[in-house]
């Protein structure tokens, strides 16, 4: 215990702007807590470490300010470093926006604000012993919230991805969702800055350990009981071309990227298949101008073949044309029986925001059409003949909880996505996890289909039935997981977030009564 002191008097007593590098470095190691790498103890001492730096920054002479720029410089190491793989989409046309990359550090040096207010909040009400611990969570609980909303929102690696190395835990977003998730890991993490006072006070710690062990035990029972079947009838095949996103739209290519999709979908397959998923944006031109293509469309869905893929869509208003990243169901004979339009579009990538301030700068954004893409009114869900109704989501529209089911709840969701834009290794991962965790929250099986992986089939338990992985070309031929009854928080969406937060709050009054405030130095 004294080592343990030793180290919380040491971060505690940090010089400002020492403690403020401190804060980015430990920030960009609590973000090996998230996928690739799953290491979990290291997101939640991240939190640890934070709450001690705050003990010192509400001790200065300037307290709210100082505990502002810590939490800030948290946030940014571990967005900074989380989301590094954001680069590689500026790398694809090296000519037009290599030179844009330094600009990568704008956004989670925005969204570090965030953080940053909640830090300050909290030093407003911070006293001494557990009462600390719960304003903290609530302030940063809600500022994570609150980034997953505000401005169209960007929840990607909030603090309840940090479990991605256990399934186990990861059922619990069953019953109160990844941000519910959220909250009691940032209150896991910082609780244990209670083992670093001079007076060990060691039971809040212990009460949040013995709590993770029974959602552990919990959701392995979980696992070990829910029997998941199959759709009768339905046999898929997701198609995964592999194609470089330089070289998907370069005229010499575009006959030969559109055969590979052809090729691949007749494939021989060992069982009758009957629907066959492109991923987003997969043909290399614009459908309704390529007649050719829809008679071969036709033919490869012939008399019993069902075709969902991700497409380009233009529709055309006098001299304006709008651009759609669509999602295109072709039943029986090539016959056009559904369309859908993402309406979750990505910043920099599909739109450019604040468009004035950043043109000003020669920013453009990365998919290189004129304007902007239009936007849809999603979520919807879409009738699937000889399939159970879907619930088409596109790319990184399956990266909002409580926002990818429509009025009439699906039995499936297809995500279609071209991850070839987030890099070879960490970016597909963390995606790959978010669409696992999407189908625990709902019990809702994923079919996904990525140009270059990772493509999978995931029951309603968040389980690979199939994957196949980064940058190989080949078809996942799999049953369609059945859905499950609807899940708790898909039942009652995110009130038992607000009721966590407001129990902490609740927690830090009571807790916080007849404790002095820190010394100010």
């Amino acid at each position: 215990m004294t080592a343990l002191l030793g180290i919380g008097d040491f971060v505690r007593g940090l010089p400002r702007w020492r403690a403020r590098l401190f804060a980015f470095a430990m920030g960009g190691f609590s973000a090996l807590g998230f996928a690739p790498i799953d290491f979990f103890p290291f997101l939640l001492l991240g939190y640890t470490i934070l709450v001690l730096l705050i003990d010192g920054a509400v001790a200065t002479n300037r307290p709210i300010r100082n505990t502002a720029w810590v939490g800030w410089a948290f946030a940014f190491g571990q967005f900074l470093t989380g989301w590094h793989w954001i680069a590689y989409a500026f790398m694809v046309d090296k000519s037009a926006h290599e030179w844009q990359i330094p600009f990568i550090a704008v956004l989670p040096a925005f969204l570090a604000l965030y953080v940053a207010a909640a830090c300050a909040f909290a030093a407003r009400f911070w006293s001494g012993g557990p009462a600390r611990i719960f304003v903290f969570t609530a302030a940063y609980a809600l500022a994570e919230w609150l980034r997953g909303h505000l401005l169209t929102g960007f929840p990607w690696n909030i603090a309840g991805y940090g479990w991605g190395a256990s399934l186990a835990v990861m059922q619990s977003v069953a019953l109160f969702g990844v941000y519910g998730l959220t909250l009691l890991t940032i209150l896991f993490g910082a609780s244990l800055a209670q083992l670093f006072g001079g007076r060990t006070e060691w039971r809040l710690p212990l009460g949040m350990a013995v709590l993770f062990i029974a959602l552990f035990a919990g959701g392995e029972l979980r696992l070990a009981t829910v029997r998941i079947a199959d759709v009768p009838n339905v046999r898929l095949r997701i198609v995964q071309p592999n194609i470089a996103q330089a070289d998907k739209y370069r005229p010499a290519l575009v006959n030969e990227n559109w055969n590979r999709l052809i090729r691949l979908s007749n494939a021989p397959a060992p069982q009758r298949l009957t629907h066959i998923i492109w991923p987003e944006a997969a043909p290399p031109f614009l459908l309704t101008g390529a007649p050719e293509a829809l008679d071969e469309i036709a033919l490869l869905t012939g008399r019993d073949r069902v075709l969902m893929t991700g497409a380009l869509r233009s529709l055309r208003h006098g001299h304006h044309i709008d651009y759609y990243n669509s999602f295109y169901i072709f039943g029986h004979g090539g016959q056009l029986v559904g369309v859908y339009d993402k309406f979750h579009l990505v910043p920099f990538g599909e739109y450019l925001p604040f468009e004035k301030f950043f043109s000003r700068l020669g920013l453009t954004k990365i998919v290189g059409i004129e304007g902007s893409f239009a936007t849809g009114d999603g979520p919807h869900t879409l009738i699937v003949p000889g399939a159970p109704p879907a619930g088409p989501l596109i790319c990184y529209e399956i990266l909002f909880p409580g926002e990818v089911v429509g009025a009439l709840r699906p039995n499936w969701f297809v995500n279609v996505t071209d991850d070839s834009w987030f890099g070879p290794w960490a970016g597909p991962l963390q995606h790959l996890l978010i669409a696992r965790v999407r189908a625990i929250e709902e019990g809702i099986p994923v079919a996904r289909a990525a140009n270059t992986g990772i493509s999978a089939v995931i029951d309603p338990l968040g389980r690979v039935r199939a994957r196949l992985d980064l940058n190989r070309a080949g078809v996942l031929d799999a049953n369609l997981p059945a859905v499950i009854d609807p899940t708790p928080y898909a039942r009652s969406g995110w009130y038992v977030f607000w009721l966590l937060l407001l129990a902490c709050a609740v927690a830090a009054s009571l807790a916080a009564k007849g404790r002095p405030m820190p010394d100010r130095g």
